[in-house]
């Protein structure tokens, strides 16, 4: 017996295996960045970087000024110390410019540190509510610090005119290898996020990470050049210096901006360094980010 032909206009059921339920599951393993969804979500990135920003000036009697204010007081400090009491040489080059020089970027990688180091658990209600790239937070944290930056950037460009005809410093203006300046920024940005990456995804796990953040930050920092100059080391162990993410880029913008030494070795290791910890940060944090709502 034949089966009965459909009719027209007539909806059919379709069987029941059709409408099997799609599950949903974080994926496992490592997972490599989806940069179309980092950029689906660009508006979220710049919404909390402003954000940060508005924040951290917010209520304050100098605003933006305290981004000039630290590095400066801390130059002066370093110009009594280290150039009027211990009579340490820095090249060739003013003593206010060497160490403000240095400041420069390294203002610019410790706040990342202490910013990105704490940014998902600051952010829980956020990230415990809707889904986005998890990896905007720490970022957004980063690129805020450009504002700073900026500002401390106009302000040794200030120091450079007023001190350019100081004796015995006659070469105070920058050299023509000023344009390779947003190459070390790069660079600098680089090593901020990836070792961001690595603290804040710790820091979800053990909040002891908050602690130890300041003592991390100090010792890191008189780990790299900014106070001292890089021809104190012997060339043998430069290589093994340019293992600190910081020391090259320290080294590179003093480079561009006041004309001292350039160190290829230094350089190569500390570009490959900094391309390690990026990507190690970012395959970390990857790893780690499917459970960040659940602990943090």
């Amino acid at each position: 017996m034949s089966e009965p032909k459909p009719q027209a206009g007539v909806a059919q059921e379709k069987p029941v295996s059709e409408f099997a339920p799609t599950v949903l599951q974080p994926s496992s393993g490592w997972r490599a960045v989806q940069f179309r969804e980092l950029w689906d979500f660009r508006e979220l990135l710049w919404t909390l970087a402003s954000r940060d920003v508005r924040v951290r000036y917010k209520q304050t009697l100098l605003g933006a000024a305290w981004a000039i204010i630290q590095p400066l007081f801390s130059t002066f400090l370093f110009y009594i110390i280290f150039a009027r009491v211990a009579k340490l040489t820095t090249g060739g080059v003013n003593p206010m410019l060497f160490y403000f020089s240095g400041m420069l970027p390294w203002q610019l990688f410790s706040n990342a540190l202490t910013q990105a180091g704490n940014s998902l658990v600051e952010n829980k209600n956020l990230i415990t509510k809707i889904y986005f790239p998890r990896l905007i937070v720490p970022m957004a944290t980063v690129f805020a610090g450009l504002v700073d930056f900026l500002v401390a950037l106009a302000m040794l460009a200030v120091l450079m005119v007023i001190l350019h005809f100081v004796p015995p410093y006659p070469h105070t203006m920058p050299p023509w290898h000023v344009v390779f300046l947003p190459f070390f920024l790069l660079l600098a940005l680089m090593a901020s996020l990836g070792v961001g990456l690595w603290l804040s995804a710790l820091n979800v796990e053990y909040r002891d990470v908050r602690y130890v953040l300041p003592f991390l930050t100090q010792f890191w920092m008189w780990a790299t050049p900014v106070v001292w100059d890089v021809d104190r080391i012997p060339a043998r162990w430069l290589p093994i210096l340019g293992l600190n993410p910081m020391a090259g880029v320290v080294a590179g913008f003093r480079w561009c901006l006041l004309g001292t030494s350039m160190y290829p070795s230094l350089m190569i290791t500390n570009i490959a360094t900094i391309a390690v910890v990026l990507v190690g940060g970012v395959y970390y944090f990857r790893r780690l980010e499917r459970g960040f709502a659940d602990i943090v």
